[in-house]
């Protein structure tokens, strides 16, 4: 199988990408795939990962099969990214594979974790509304007004907040 590996590491916190893609680099010739490429983010900010983005690119472009972490956590921060990448994947017929978990979406098994660890998304979604739905009405009926005061506009423009440049080079580990 045409695989792309992937690792990410905190940059601020020093660290380094090296035992990952080592992990990966032996998963990958034990079961002899061809590692097309290698994309690392080495990243602090949390707004933008130009390495991920650059493999969900060329994976969609069809340069390889599937795409190799060492752990789900690696790949996307919370659950709604992953399960959001998973019916992406599942859909175009592109395999993720996750070397801590056991999960591969190219087999059935995979495909089942996927969709268990969705219904286990959605779950906790639905939690939160409803915790937020029940906070908003013991709020109102305690008699607080919601929602922005009265004149409240602000008469000047906010600047948005522009994320930090990333710079993405390919990693030439391979």
């Amino acid at each position: 199988m045409r695989v792309f590996l992937y690792a990410r590491v905190s940059k601020a916190l020093d660290q380094n990408p090296e035992n990952q893609l080592r992990e990966l680099r032996q998963w990958a010739e034990a079961g002899r795939h061809e590692v097309v490429n290698t994309f690392v983010d080495e990243i602090s900010s949390r707004d933008t990962r130009p390495g991920k983005e650059e493999c969900l690119r060329r994976l969609r472009l069809g340069e390889a099969e599937a795409v190799a972490v060492v752990a789900l956590d690696r790949w996307g921060r919370n659950m709604s990214e992953l399960v959001l990448n998973f019916e992406d994947f599942v859909n175009n017929g592109i395999g993720l594979i996750s070397l801590k978990e056991g999960i591969n979406l190219n087999t059935a098994t995979g495909k089942l974790h996927a969709h268990i660890l969705g219904a286990f998304a959605d779950f906790e979604r639905e939690r939160i509304r409803e915790r937020t739905n029940a906070g908003l009405a013991r709020a109102r009926a305690q008699g607080k007004k919601l929602g922005r005061p009265k004149g409240a506009k602000d008469k000047k423009k906010r600047k948005a907040k522009k994320p930090p440049l990333q710079k993405w080079t390919p990693y030439a580990g391979n």
